[in-house]
């Protein structure tokens, strides 16, 4: 077996094999290559498989099939048929999305709205700017299958309400942490550098947050857009996964 180098890892920085990111990970195989197996990117028994181009051709409705090509607007805006088979925008089940999203270049990851379950918990385990938590988004806000781990932003006692960055299961592991368990995904805040087509406020999109260790697409209505030097700069809501 070749042993994986950088440009084999996926660059997501997830923190799950154990290293901070992947060019650490990196550095450390040649020493010590049975670690590669941590690497679920990597791993032969990954569920993710690259689907038939037929897959992607057509996006299913009540009524039958609608070519993406003729869909204006059907969960985003018009697609050119040329760039539907694009990898680039493609997911880990071969699905084609509108654009990767990119966390603020301040933030220590993807920045997420969420509400746990029991909005009380905010309270109850005195949450506060700066506490790692852990959690998993259940049911029809989102349903990953992935428990998240992030650093608290803000919060807001009253109502339970709390925005963090999801940085992945490096800092859990490595200290305290207080676990949430089930929450709701409420939105996502962050930036597009390169969309495959006009965003607008209002449209739904597919989309795929740039460190989702699934590599699945998502979608959320866009209800804040403000254009920046760095790239549109957009807030997402009603999100589902798929």
């Amino acid at each position: 077996m070749t042993q994986p180098t950088l440009n084999d890892l996926p660059g997501l920085n997830c923190g799950l094999c154990g290293y901070k990111t992947c060019e650490d990970f990196a550095d450390e195989l040649p020493q010590n290559p049975g670690l590669a197996k941590r690497c679920l990117h990597l791993s032969k028994e990954k569920i993710s498989v690259n689907a038939p181009a037929a897959a992607v051709e057509t996006y299913g409705t009540d009524s039958g099939s609608i070519d993406p090509a003729t869909c204006d607007a059907g969960c985003g805006a018009h697609v050119e048929p040329a760039s539907v088979n694009t990898p680039d925008w493609t997911d880990a089940l071969g699905r084609p999305f509108d654009f990767y999203l990119e966390h603020f270049p301040e933030d220590p990851g993807p920045r997420e709205i969420i509400l746990p379950h029991n909005p009380m918990i905010t309270r109850e385990l005195d949450i506060r700017v700066g506490d790692i938590l852990i959690g998993r988004p259940l049911g029809m806000s989102c349903g990953c299958p992935i428990t998240h781990c992030g650093v608290v932003m803000d919060v807001d006692a009253r109502t339970g309400v709390i925005v963090w960055c999801v940085t992945g299961p490096l800092r859990p592991r490595q200290g305290e942490y207080k676990d949430l368990g089930y929450y709701i995904a409420e939105g996502y805040e962050g930036m597009i550098h390169r969309p495959r087509c006009e965003i607008k406020i209002g449209m739904r999109y597919f989309f795929q947050p740039r460190m989702c260790m699934l590599q699945w697409r998502h979608s959320g209505l866009v209800n804040y857009l403000n254009r920046t030097a760095e790239g549109l700069q957009v807030r997402l809501e009603g999100l589902w996964i798929g």
